[in-house]
């Protein structure tokens, strides 16, 4: 069991109702996996199910080859990265703050900030191109600066493995391609990115795999323009998708027509 993440037959929920039914994935190392589909598929349940966030009712998730189930919260902290969906802060706190709260798991309860803490936090902040609003309050950024911020959040814990729901949303067009280019920077230094995504044109042009869901259980997985072909996105999203036919793989995917 190579891959970082895994999840076994996992089938999970909320109130007796299954969002994940004997699902079976891998989540590779040095890589940027998609995970997409129709909204109430699954996805978020997937990444909160990774992080113990949700119980499950049958199946195994391993973090790192090792059972979920044996970590520790604290140890679970260092190893995985989260951005929620819809993730913001409106609190009274500088920027720079609101980042520092992702060394926490490296760090004794109220100890102060190291040296490599405070290293991590600027490249975090550098790398979100936020710099220069790190010591502005939170609550006086836009919604996109915020945003930026709270994945710096997730960066500066240097975790093996990141995910991040729908961490483009409040994103500019600029900020979202900065934002995938940061993910697969990610992935290039070793980590196990995971990123839920409706953007199908973000997803084709940067993720390394793609994974489909639907109703809980996985459609597809595999290269983007293989997972994403036009009958799952035909049976899937119930749409027809433009694809330049003269580019390579990486050409993107834009959504055409609905069916």
């Amino acid at each position: 069991m190579n891959a970082p993440l895994v999840f076994d037959n996992v089938s999970a929920g909320y109130g007796g109702r299954f969002r994940l039914d004997a699902l079976t994935a891998e989540f590779a190392k040095d890589a940027v996996t998609g995970l997409l589909g129709p909204n109430g598929a699954g996805k978020t349940t997937l990444l909160r199910a990774a992080l113990g966030l949700v119980p499950l009712a049958g199946g195994h998730v391993f973090v790192q080859s090792r059972d979920r189930a044996e970590w520790s919260r604290e140890a679970l902290a260092r190893a995985i990265a989260y951005l929620p969906q819809g993730s913001d802060a409106h609190w009274p706190v500088s920027a720079r703050t609101l980042v520092s709260l992702g060394r926490m798991p490296h760090r004794a309860p109220f100890a102060a900030l190291s040296d490599s803490d405070r290293e991590a936090v600027d490249d975090a902040l550098a790398r979100c191109d936020a710099l220069v609003f790190a010591e502005r309050r939170v609550d006086e950024l836009s919604s996109g600066e915020r945003a930026r911020v709270l994945l710096a959040r997730a960066l500066a814990t240097k975790a093996r493995i990141l995910l991040a729901d729908e961490p483009a949303a409040h994103l500019d067009p600029a900020h979202q391609l900065r934002l995938m280019e940061l993910l697969r920077e990610e992935a290039g230094r070793g980590a196990a990115v995971v990123v839920t995504l409706h953007d199908l044109a973000l997803a084709s042009r940067f993720c390394d795999a793609v994974v489909v869901l639907n109703e809980g259980r996985v459609v597809m997985s595999g290269a983007p323009h293989a997972a994403l072909s036009d009958a799952v996105l035909k049976e899937v999203f119930g749409i027809e998708a433009w694809k330049d036919q003269a580019s390579a793989e990486d050409r993107p995917i834009v959504p055409w027509r609905r069916i």
